[in-house]
């Protein structure tokens, strides 16, 4: 097995507790469900919210899913005029077999234009 990263993002409806927890599980369970991820294969996983998101923490959203022995980490992206905004962003370190081509990222909610090199668009 190797260590790979995989990348993700979802948009969040609302600066409430409950809007980035929904929008955070969803990414996940999607991310995990894409690649067949084990929970015992995870790394780390490094969460990100642009500055208008502050009524909580991402990674309190996957530690309540049982994530609770995977070190998580949140931070604020980089307020970029323009940039899109609502937005929960990760990276995955997992440990799998799959090659870096056939790691699937994961861009839900208007995000894809992100990224659209990650996903064949």
């Amino acid at each position: 097995m190797k260590v790979r990263g995989i990348r993700g993002a979802n948009s969040v409806r609302e600066n409430t507790r409950e809007a980035i927890h929904e929008a955070t599980r969803e990414l996940i369970k999607a991310v995990m469900k894409e690649n067949d991820i084990d929970v015992e294969n995870i790394a780390s996983i490094f969460l990100t919210a642009t500055p208008d998101l502050n009524a909580d923490f991402p990674a309190y959203a996957v530690r309540k899913l049982g994530f609770t022995s995977v070190p998580l980490l949140c931070a604020t992206e980089i307020d970029v005029p323009g940039a899109m905004k609502s937005l929960i962003r990760l990276l995955i370190h997992v440990n799998t077999d799959l090659s870096q081509d056939e790691i699937r990222h994961v861009y839900l909610g208007g995000t894809a234009k992100l990224r659209p090199d990650l996903i064949g668009e």
